[in-house]
């Protein structure tokens, strides 16, 4: 039996060692070969000096260079690189995988094969004092929505999981992530599997600690290239591939409109801000329950709206630019957060 581990990269020289180091310290099935290929975007912080010096130590452990420096490339690499394999997993360099993931995954994988894609339990972790917010927020129902496999307390089948490992023949049978997608690749891919009749399954007794960004910023940029993209799969496949999709964009649209309603008549206004209302509520309930001090308050606060909002926004204009204007994606979307 061989895994194939796919590692997307750049620009990671703080997570990468501890990225690795977790993938060969795993448990593995019985008569196991492992393999790790990097496929770096040509980094220039240092990462493949560390790469390059864990390669003495670990002998399958290889790069691939990534010339477009973008992800659903570096997956493809990856996994074309690893042809002859029988599993692959993909890993984001700042995912670090417990112990029992790999073999509890093929285990799974194995024993049943309407099963083509499994992934584990997200927790969250931080660098300095806004991701230790971002991260409580990112934990929550309010912060991801009810359904998230980052949510959720128990195993079960979903549309779609983070940190996924695929049986080889499943890219055989379907083919590969689409190039043409910066975000949501694995959203597209996924729901790709459900169309040719396979299930996606969370698993909540493997899991991976994930480094969120440190950064509003970059969470800002992060969610609205979230739903940005979301409407170009969904052009792409013409449907709505979630229902809990449309929640942000139609929740900024309803906020947009009270502002014109206030303006028509009071009690009009105030039974139209009802909804508005209870989020403020739930917003101020999880912000204060989280909260270690009053400092982190509203800065929870905020984390939650950049989630809520700047997903909703990034949707409508992917709704204005790809199904109004049929545009294709703008090039300035087409940029990672970091």
């Amino acid at each position: 039996m061989k895994i194939v581990v796919v590692i997307p990269c750049r620009n990671e020289v703080s997570a990468i060692q501890e990225c690795i180091d977790a993938i060969y310290a795993s448990e593995l099935p019985e008569n196991c070969q492992l393999s790790v290929f990097i496929v770096d975007g040509k980094s220039d912080d240092g990462t493949l000096d560390v790469i390059k010096e864990l390669q003495q130590r670990y002998t399958s452990l290889k790069i691939v260079v990534n010339e477009k420096q973008l992800t659903p490339f570096a997956f493809n690499l990856g996994i074309k690189a690893g042809t002859g394999a029988d599993y692959v997993q993909i890993v984001g360099a700042r995912q670090i995988l417990s112990k029992s993931y790999l073999k509890k995954a093929v285990e799974t994988l194995s024993e049943n094969k309407e099963i083509w894609c499994i992934g584990g339990r997200v927790h969250n972790v931080y660098l300095n004092d806004t991701g230790k917010i971002i991260a409580k927020a990112m934990g929550t129902s309010l912060g991801m929505g009810l359904g998230n496999f980052r949510t959720l307390e128990k195993s079960s089948f979903v549309d779609t999981v983070g940190t996924p490992m695929y049986p080889y023949w499943v890219f055989d049978k379907i083919g590969y992530f689409d190039e043409t997608l910066i975000r949501n690749q694995d959203d597209d891919f996924n729901f790709r599997v459900h169309q040719a009749g396979g299930k996606i399954f969370y698993e909540h007794d493997i899991s991976i600690k994930y480094y969120v960004r440190g950064n509003f910023n970059g969470l800002s940029r992060q969610f609205f290239q979230y739903g940005y993209w979301k409407v170009f799969v969904n052009r792409k496949h013409r449907t709505v591939t979630t229902i809990r999709q449309l929640i942000p964009p139609m929740f900024v649209l309803y906020s947009v409109l009270l502002i014109p309603i206030a303006l028509i008549h009071w009690l009009l206004f105030a039974i139209s801000a009802i909804p508005m209302m209870l989020y403020l509520v739930m917003l101020i309930y999880f912000s204060a329950n989280q909260a270690q001090n009053l400092k982190q308050f509203p800065q929870l606060m905020y984390a939650y709206l950049i989630l809520h909002y700047r997903y909703g926004l990034g949707y409508l204009l992917g709704i204005f630019e790809f199904l109004l204007l049929r545009k294709n994606p703008s090039d300035s979307q087409k940029r990672l957060s970091r």
